[in-house]
């Protein structure tokens, strides 16, 4: 099915957002016309991609001639740790947030441009498939390091979920992989066009009613009370003072929070 641009402008009132990965299937987007959304968040080696992104969110040792040229840089905005730990701290942290950029980024996005959709694409964090890991070739799977903040990554996308839904933002995945570690509604390119304001309330709404908020609620008072806060970012001076068993009932929380909605 082809789509023509003019069908595919975002619709008045509706902010929709497309936070691009680089997993090996973000490169579906490329004939994607650019009025589909409001902006387009790409993280790390994503700007490559497609030309017409607006903002590069990147790691802080992400290297710097991995960054683009010149022009493009006077096209768009680059965003890295001095931006993104405020961010992420204002979600309560990284301990609880999680430290990949996927997670990362789309905090930034909420926090900064508060959208009204946020739209994932090349986030999916599997990496089981034979060939190439991302859309450039082999990379390093970073969500799958050994990692303190990173030992459920379906209960990290629970929660952020959650805590978009709080901001009024509506994650959804558009990812066509039959898994992903994300516990977002999945929707087609193709859908979007019917992205009204009054939809995205709707589908917000049917969400909510599945969120068992209490168990949300437990997850949020146990984080706030272990303290696990640091509010330069660097959680790895501190792993001494973190306890995994904890983290691990907290995640588990947040699953069983979303544990009704199906994973991707």
């Amino acid at each position: 099915m082809t789509i023509q641009p003019a069908e595919m402008n975002v619709r008045e009132g509706a902010r929709v957002i497309l936070l691009l990965g680089s997993a090996p299937d973000a490169v579906r987007c490329e004939p994607w016309p650019k009025q589909a959304f409001s902006r387009i968040v790409a993280i790390n080696n994503a700007w490559r991609v497609r030309p017409d992104w607006d903002f590069l969110v990147h790691a802080g040792d992400f290297p710097p001639n991995r960054l683009p040229h010149d022009a493009t840089l006077r096209q768009a905005q680059i965003f890295s740790a001095t931006q993104y730990v405020p961010a992420q701290n204002a979600f309560g942290g990284f301990v609880y947030a999680g430290a990949t950029m996927a997670l990362t980024a789309a905090y930034w996005t909420i926090h900064s441009q508060k959208p009204d959709v946020l739209a994932f694409l090349g986030c999916d964090m599997i990496y089981d498939q034979p060939g190439k890991t991302h859309f450039y070739g082999i990379g390093r799977a970073d969500p799958l390091r050994d990692d303190v903040t990173l030992r459920n990554l379906e209960a990290k996308s629970a929660r952020l979920l959650v805590q978009a839904l709080k901001h009024d933002c509506l994650c959804i995945n558009l990812s066509d992989l039959p898994r992903s570690r994300l516990v977002f509604p999945s929707l087609a390119f193709d859908q979007l066009g019917g992205l009204s304001p009054a939809r995205i309330a709707e589908m917000k709404a049917e969400i909510l009613g599945t969120i068992q908020f209490d168990q949300a609620e437990k997850a949020e008072r146990i984080e706030k009370d272990l303290g696990y806060f640091y509010e330069d970012g660097m959680y790895w001076n501190h792993l001494d003072e973190i306890d995994e068993t904890v983290l691990a009932d907290i995640d588990r929380l947040w699953i069983s929070a979303v544990e009704q909605r199906a994973v991707g």
